[in-house]
Formats: C-alpha cells, sequence, structure tokens
C-alpha cells in the first residue's frame, strides 16, 4: 500500500502532466455553435428522447446567449426536458426561475401547467384507477402542490388552453388528497386508534368537502365514535350521513341486523 507522501507525488506529477499538455483535453463538442445550432440540435436530442444531452444543449444555448431570442424558449424547454428525464426538483426548480424572471411571458400558463403535471404522477393520474398502489405510497405533498399550480393557472389564465385539462386534474387530486386521508383513518381504525381515526376524518370532509371518499369518513367517524363511547358525537355523525347519503351503500351492512349499522366493521 503506497504511503501519503508518495500519493501526493503521484498527484503533483500528474498535476503537472497536466499542465504541459501530455495528459488529454476534453474537447466541447459544441464549440463555435451558434445559437441557431445548439437550439435546433436540442430539439433533436429531445424528439429522439435523449433528454440529458437535450438538457445539456438547451443550458449551454442560455449560458451563452443570454440575450437571444432562443434564451427564454431554452428555459421552457428544459424545465420540459428535466421533467421527462425524471428530475423532478430540478423541473420545479426550471418552472419557478422561468416565472420570477418573465411573469408576463406569452406562455407562462404553459409553465404552470407544466409545474403542475411534475408533481401530479401519472401514475395517480386519469388511468389511476388500474394502478394497485396503495393509498398510503402516494405523496399528498406532491399532489397539494401539483393543485396549486393547476389552481394558479385556471385562476390567473381562464381562457388559456391549458385550464380544461388543469380543472379536470385538480378534481382529480381534490378525491385522491381526500381519499388519502381516508385511508390513513382507516388503516387507525383497524389498529384501534379511534380518536386519531376521527379526526382524521374529520380533516377530509373539512378540506374536500365536496369529494367522494367524504361518503366513507362519516361512516368511519360514526364507527370510531361509537368504539369510544361518544354516542352524542356518534349520533350527529350519523345524522349527517343520512341526511347527506340516504342511499349509501353502507347502510346495507347493518340495518337488517340486531347490531346498529356502525357496529359492522
Amino acid at each position: 500500500m503506497r504511503s501519503l507522501p508518495a500519493l501526493a507525488l503521484i498527484f503533483a506529477a500528474l498535476l503537472s502532466l497536466s499542465g504541459c499538455g501530455l495528459l488529454p483535453e476534453v474537447k466541447d463538442e459544441t464549440a463555435g455553435w451558434s445559437a441557431n445550432k445548439l437550439y435546433t440540435e436540442a430539439k433533436e436530442a429531445a424528439s429522439e428522447g435523449s433528454w440529458e444531452k437535450a438538457i445539456k444543449y438547451f443550458e449551454k444555448l442560455e449560458s451563452r446567449y443570454p440575450y437571444g431570442r432562443y434564451a427564454q424558449q431554452a428555459q421552457i424547454e428544459v424545465a420540459y426536458a428535466y421533467f421527462k428525464a425524471g428530475e423532478q426538483a430540478s423541473a420545479i426548480a426550471a418552472c419557478e426561475r422561468f416565472v420570477k424572471l418573465h411573469p408576463d411571458h406569452p406562455n407562462v400558463d404553459y409553465v404552470y401547467y407544466l409545474k403542475g403535471l411534475v408533481t401530479f404522477n401519472e401514475d395517480q393520474g386519469m388511468m389511476g384507477h388500474l394502478s394497485m398502489q396503495d393509498q398510503t405510497e402516494r405523496d399528498p405533498k406532491g399532489m397539494r402542490e401539483s393543485f396549486e399550480a393547476f389552481k394558479t393557472l385556471s385562476a390567473r389564465f381562464p381562457d388559456s388552453k391549458y385550464t380544461p385539462d388543469a380543472i379536470q386534474r385538480m378534481k382529480y387530486l381534490v378525491n385522491a388528497m381526500a381519499s388519502n386521508e381516508v385511508h390513513v383513518a382507516r388503516y387507525y381504525m383497524k389498529r384501534g386508534a379511534y380518536v386519531a381515526a376521527a379526526n382524521r376524518s374529520q380533516t377530509a370532509i373539512k378540506n374536500y368537502p365536496d369529494a367522494p371518499a367524504v361518503e366513507e369518513a362519516l361512516f368511519i367517524m360514526v364507527k370510531a365514535y361509537d368504539n369510544l363511547g361518544m354516542a352524542d358525537l356518534r349520533d350527529d355523525a350519523e345524522r349527517v350521513m343520512r341526511k347527506n347519503f340516504p342511499n349509501s351503500a353502507y347502510y346495507a351492512r347493518g340495518l337488517d341486523r340486531p347490531e346498529p349499522w356502525w357496529k359492522l366493521w
């Protein structure tokens, strides 16, 4: 094993050789490229799915020609490239940077839409019902960030061509977030944490009152309060449920049996 002094000498020798030009230099293939050439090559790389190469070219374009006509477009394109490359944090940072630098840009609506897509997670999107993913594996923080981006888009740019799709995604996200809360409440119920289950159900009802998951949230509240021996709160929750969901399938679980329906978990 070499000693530290010996390794230091070798390292110094390598630096000396490098300084003398004996070690091969890494050439920049883009040296001398015009802004148009960089942009064209970046777009071609993106069209081929070579996202890392596209990112490299877009970043070089903005760095070398920061005030050219391609710079702003490169900032948008690189955000999308980051998104497709799976670099979520970089994609969000690029979107936020663009909005900060160009709040009145004609395409800023698209940037808000893109920011929403980054954290939307397509596996949980419009075909999410086909996924077998456990609700607890979903990221509530990401869903909230996605919702806020779509909400800003729809509020600031109601006539944007991206707004109708953003609204549909918002509707999905509302139910997804409510379902997440109810799923956690159900988890607490199974483990006998009835106070936590009731509180989580209340959160779902308060924050997402129009979500379909509210029906189950009320059912969990009735069950939790009954197990806690809180008859008044149980009865209040049941009255609300019967008023809002008079034909709920949950009633069939106990109406024709000796036990109250909420006993049949």
